[in-house]
């Protein structure tokens, strides 16, 4: 059954729906009329809000249709519908918007006096309609203007409207039983109306207030403030206020903007970048905006406490970017503004950031966070920012004068400045991958340019504000040289080795770019020049020279352009020549560049790191990270892109690497963890590997494969090894800081065993393919002469090679082939000591000296086991049957380069097996490799009968 509330109810959405269609007919309409295309800005202005006035009553209007014809279906069909199915109680929230949206509208107009000004574009019309004007307001004045009549046509309707519904509801609440199924709804919007007809008496007397300040500011002032989304909330002439220490006469908070007049000139601050702070000063209320700061005092602690809480409040209701419901301050959110806010902003001021765009996060008005920056000329900054600086991971693009042409920077940054591992990429092609330090190149670095280029070039080593400065390696493609050594102002200064590609080696001191005083050439034939030069690394002066017979030519030399080379002097040929390995061993740079400070520019940064208690927030500035490179791109806009993820590749955060290191300090543990961690680049360890890797293939390998540089390569990587070791006790000294604990000193002794018995097998692998290179070419006269022994022995069977090596006949393993006696001393061809002849040629299969001693000693093993098969009994072999014995096993295994790998083996093998069995075996096995070599001397000897059928 119905009550009297739902008819009342009725009955007011009937009369609502009727003054919505008399007022959209009588009024809005023909105001929409009076000029329907106005020429100037202020007149357009008015008739779009008139517009959106007169759409939103449309829908206000179809809202009050719906909720009449649910109430019809109530009153008419009782039983079919239930009064919770009512529109305005199912559905409350769709009715409150309508009529929300009708007040701002109206309130935009309001503001702006768009019913006044358009009124009078037509004032004789409206003149005609006063009497229908007065029927709509037969409850108001007729007196005043056009203009406030027709306001008060528009408001006046709907706060009646919405005073009745709360009443009507309230009546319709207290009929209902407590626990009806509609209570719940009808005391929902009881609240809700409630709330409405509060906002809408705040927000008509806001509008009004707005629309009274405009009269009160010159022409200048009003034309740059008046806006329809603009509402005053507090003026400091109700308040008064001092503002220091910029100069305002007058301070006006909108709903959405802080303004400070002075004069015909205003200020205008955006409420989502203003903070608010209190200050200590009861009276003084500070604030913060991105490029100023400034104070408002008021002359006693209450006028501070009314403009705080409408500036916070104000600035809340503009971060949410709708106006408070039901009114300002009453909101369910937060009354007190973040300190963080995602917002963009334009900088004016003169400066670093002059006509800039920020967006993105900031903090107390400072851009703090992620963020981009962009230009009006085409440069952008994107990446962290921190209280006002670029600081943390960053992009910056840098249009060049060319089209399309852009430098494209993606490093660390700290405090404003590039700081850390960066990769920059010029719009000249060329690509710098390395250090910087206050926005310059700074510590290690590469610099390279594309194959491409008119003048390819590459430069690895050690930079010093923004220059080639310290121990640097430098590769010129048009000269086909490398510059090995000292650097200082971009130039060559110190001492150098430059090595060309056609085998020719400079060593001595340059200053300026040229050679400079006393130096030596070696060419590739072992021939030695020692004197002075000319700067263009010619010949001139005294000097002398050492050819490779050991004969020598000491004089003076002079040389011009397309003359060729004169000399003065004396030729000596009676010294005697030289030994090969004498000459072989003539090595540059040793004693030029100390192998502890060559690379320091790459240790520097880790030891930096490990002291500072690896700090996790510069773990990327210290390791890089990986990047798509910018030649890939086809959109410059997409040079702002970077993958800085590589998951397969994460070694996880610092705290994760330092526990896991603790876990793994027993022997076996710590080399399988250090294994692990030198593959991986996003360790501490692996990346330090790699940049190593790095600095040894732009020394050594292509122009720089040159066997005088193989005892710098040499001591390199022991030295790496060193530095290596040093790295991971530093980390693990670190971690065991992090839980309480000390790290114990090492002695030298302990510390050698470390790096050459663990450390230095695990990272060979990684420099072999070059240092093995330079072994062979220092070796390959050696190898020649080796070869070419193996190649005469190979035309032996094993019976005639093994009485030519004169090994005793009752150690021939002959009983151990299935052939006939004469088989046996005539056909045999490798079979003898296969086992052995199999195992020594596994020498070649590893790259760790210490593996490869295993293999000899196994393959002397094979020999032992062999001689002592044969004998029946078990037989240790003296030296005088062991080495003709061994002479056979390499003989027969043909290794290649067995020269190389012997002294690669001596060179870098543990100091441990110094004295031991390993060394007594290595030692052997160089004296097969120089007796071998001999054999074609000795072949030569033998009877003049004696070819190679005879063998046989």
């Amino acid at each position: 059954m119905c009550s009297s509330e739902e008819a009342d109810l009725l009955r007011l959405e009937e009369v609502f729906s009727t003054t919505l269609a008399r007022t959209n007919s009588l009024i809005l309409q023909p105001l929409l009329l009076a000029d329907p295309e106005p020429s100037d800005p202020c007149g357009r202005e008015c008739l779009r809000l008139l517009q959106q006035l007169h759409e939103s009553t449309q829908r206000l209007w179809e809202v009050t249709e719906q909720s009449l014809h649910s109430l019809r279906q109530r009153l008419y069909h009782p039983p079919s519908m239930g009064l919770e199915a009512l529109l305005l109680l199912k559905n409350a929230d769709h009715v409150l918007q309508a009529h929300v949206e009708y007040i701002k509208s109206y309130t935009d107009c309001v503001v702006m006096q768009a019913f006044q000004k358009v009124s009078k574009r037509r004032s004789d019309y409206w003149r005609s309609q006063r009497k229908t004007l007065r029927q709509l307001l037969s409850w108001a004045s007729s007196e005043g203007s056009m203009g406030t009549m027709l306001c008060q046509a528009l408001s006046q309707p709907l706060t009646q409207h919405v005073q009745k519904y709360v009443i009507l509801l309230l009546s319709l609440r207290d009929t209902l039983d407590e626990h009806h199924p509609a209570q719940e709804r009808v005391m929902h919007a009881v609240t809700l109306f409630g709330n409405l007809e509060s906002f809408m008496r705040q927000a008509l007397d806001q509008a009004v207030t707005t629309q009274a300040l405009w009269h009160s500011l010159s022409s200048r002032v009003r034309d740059v403030l008046c806006t329809p989304a603009h509402r005053l909330l507090q003026d400091s002439q109700d308040i008064p206020v001092v503002v220091t220490p910029l100069r305002a006469e007058r301070v006006l908070l909108f709903d959405d903007a802080l303004v400070l007049l002075q004069g015909h000139n205003s200020h205008t601050f955006d409420l989502k970048l203003v903070w608010v702070d209190p200050g200590q000063d009861k009276c003084v209320l500070h604030i913060l905006t991105p490029e100023e700061e400034f104070s408002l005092c008021t002359r006693d602690p209450q006028g501070q406490v009314v403009w705080r809480w409408k500036v916070t409040h104000a600035v809340c209701q503009a971060l949410r970017g709708k106006k408070d419901f039901p009114v300002l301050g009453s909101g369910p959110e937060s009354a007190v503004p973040p300190d963080c806010r995602c917002v963009a902003y334009t900088f004016r001021s003169e400066g670093r950031l002059y006509q800039a765009t920020y967006e993105g996060d900031w903090c107390r008005a400072k851009p703090h966070g992620k963020g981009t920056l962009k230009w009006p000329d085409g440069r952008n900054h994107v990446g962290d920012f921190c209280q006002g600086l670029e600081h943390g991971f960053g992009i910056c693009l840098v249009p060049q004068a060319s089209e399309d042409k852009f430098d494209c920077y993606k490093c660390h940054w700290r405090e404003g400045s590039m700081c850390g591992y960066g990769i920059c990429e010029y719009g000249t092609d060329e690509v710098y991958k390395g250090y910087f330090q206050a926005g310059l190149r700074h510590g290690f670095g590469v610099l390279d340019s594309t194959l491409q280029a008119s003048q390819a070039f590459r430069y690895t080593g050690h930079w010093e504000r923004g220059q080639r400065s310290g121990y640097g390696i430098e590769d010129n493609n048009e000269r086909g040289e490398r510059y090995i050594g000292m650097w200082q102002a971009d130039q060559h200064h110190g001492p150098g080795v430059v090595v060309t590609q056609a085998g020719v080696c400079y060593q001595g001191t340059f200053q300026g770019d040229k050679m400079a005083g006393p130096g030596i050439l070696l060419c590739e034939d072992d021939s030695l020049y020692e004197g002075t030069f000319t700067r263009n690394l010619t010949l001139l002066g005294k000097g002398k020279v050492t050819f490779p017979n050991g004969f020598t030519l000491d004089g003076s030399f002079s040389g011009g352009t397309d003359k060729g080379l004169y000399t003065q002097g004396v030729l000596d040929t009676a010294a005697l020549p030289p030994n090969p390995s004498s000459t072989r061993k003539r090595q540059l740079g040793l004693g030029a560049f100390p192998v502890e400070s060559r690379w320091q520019g790459v240790y520097r940064p880790f030891q930096d790191f490990v002291h500072s208690g690896c700090p996790g927030e510069l773990q990327e500035a210290l390791l890089g990270f990986h990047v798509q490179s910018s030649r890939e791109l086809r959109e410059p806009q997409e040079y702002l892109c970077c993958d800085r993820s590589h998951p397969k590749d994460c070694a996880g955060s610092m705290e994760d690497i330092l526990k896991e290191l603790l876990q793994h300090r027993e022997p076996q543990a710590l080399q399988q963890y250090l294994r692990k961690a030198l593959n991986n680049p996003r360790h501490p360890l692996g990346k330090l590997l790699r940049t190593l890797m790095l600095t040894f293939q732009a020394t050594y390998s292509g122009i720089g494969a040159n066997k005088h540089l193989q005892g710098m390569a040499q001591e390199e990587v022991k030295q790496h090894a060193q530095e290596l070791w040093a790295a991971y006790r530093g980390l693990l000294k670190v971690a065991l800081q992090r839980q309480g604990h000390t790290l114990q000193e090492e002695d030298v002794e302990t510390r050698d065993l470390q790096v050459h018995g663990l450390l230095l097998p695990l990272i060979l692998p990684s420099f072999y393919s070059e240092l093995f290179t330079l072994y062979l070419l220092l070796h390959e006269r050696e190898d020649g002469l080796y070869s070419q022994g193996i190649t005469n022995l190979s035309l032996f069977p094993d019976t005639k090679l093994l009485e030519f090596l004169d090994v005793q006949k009752h150690l021939w393993p002959l009983k151990d082939l299935w052939l006939t006696s004469n088989q046996r001393y005539s056909l045999v061809r490798d079979k003898c000591f296969l086992s052995a002849t199999e195992c020594l040629q596994k020498i070649i299969t590893t790259v760790d000296p210490r593996e490869k001693l295993e293999v000899l000693e196994k393959t002397y093993g094979e020999i032992e086991a062999t001689v002592s098969r044969v004998l029946g009994r078990e037989y240790k072999l003296p030296m005088d049957d062991l080495l003709p014995l061994l002479i056979y096993v390499v003989s027969r295994a043909r290794i290649q380069h067995l020269g190389a790998e012997i002294h690669l083996i001596r060179d870098m093998m543990d100091p441990i097996h110094t004295g031991g069995l390993h060394d007594f075996l290595l030692t052997a096995l160089e004296s097969c490799y120089e007796h071998i070599q001999k054999e074609d001397v000795r072949l030569h000897h033998l009877p003049g009968h004696w070819n190679s059928r005879d063998l046989w």
